[in-house]
């Protein structure tokens, strides 16, 4: 796998699922269970935010949902803490397999419910880089991404262990939301929701810069 210019290629034999959305990437069985449950467990032992109506930890910068902006003052400091050795793993890892270049510095962890959600945004185009890339844990769900000009729409099935990886369009003009509900439509039936946990990896560009969704 390569990457130039905020573009992402992917060679011959990657195992990576083709979507209708330009730019994005969704990579099953990016971990193995064995390191999902790992993965779990460390950020168990993290220190979790009820800011949100969905419990959030923050790593390395702490994105202001009020200002939507990345700060780097004392206070977001000291709300802030570095990324964890695991989280470090993984974005070494995105850096190693060309996924992100630079390697990650933020890290953002979300924990959703059944029946919880979030509602269709592009995330905050001043203050991250051209790539966001995000693995699932837990239960899986469907992720919707919609084309606000031309009424476009996907639905990508984000499993277990799998990797999404936003760039280009999907990353800067494609908005992404999950609907909050308890189930998700599958073929001849409905799959029900568990506990999912997502950990997003992102650049910050400039702290302090704003005006975006996050």
């Amino acid at each position: 796998m390569t990457e130039g210019l905020g573009q992402v290629s992917f060679d011959p034999g990657d195992e990576a699922d083709s979507v209708a959305v330009p730019g994005l990437r969704h990579i099953p069985g990016w971990l193995d269970p064995d390191a999902c449950q790992e993965m779990l467990a460390r950020i168990e032992a993290g220190v979790w935010s009820t800011e949100l109506r969905r419990r959030v930890q923050h790593y390395g910068h702490r994105y202001d949902y009020g200002r939507r902006s990345v700060t780097a003052d004392a206070r977001t400091a000291a709300d802030a803490p570095p990324l964890p050795p695991w989280a470090l793993q993984q974005a070494e890892r995105l850096a190693r397999e060309g996924i992100m270049d630079p390697r990650a510095d933020q890290v953002i962890v979300n924990e959703y419910q059944p029946g919880q959600g979030i509602s269709a945004h592009v995330d905050c185009v001043p203050c991250f880089g051209p790539v966001v890339a995000a693995i699932s844990l837990g239960s899986g769900c469907v992720m919707d991404f919609t084309q606000p000009e031309d009424g476009r729409r996907a639905g990508v099935l984000l499993a277990p262990g799998s990797l999404c990886v936003m760039t280009r369009e999907a990353r800067y003009a494609w908005r992404h939301g999950i609907a909050a509900r308890k189930s998700d439509p599958d073929g001849a039936g409905r799959v029900p929701r568990g506990r999912r946990v997502s950990v997003t990896f992102r650049t910050v560009l400039v702290p302090g810069s704003g005006s975006g969704s996050g």
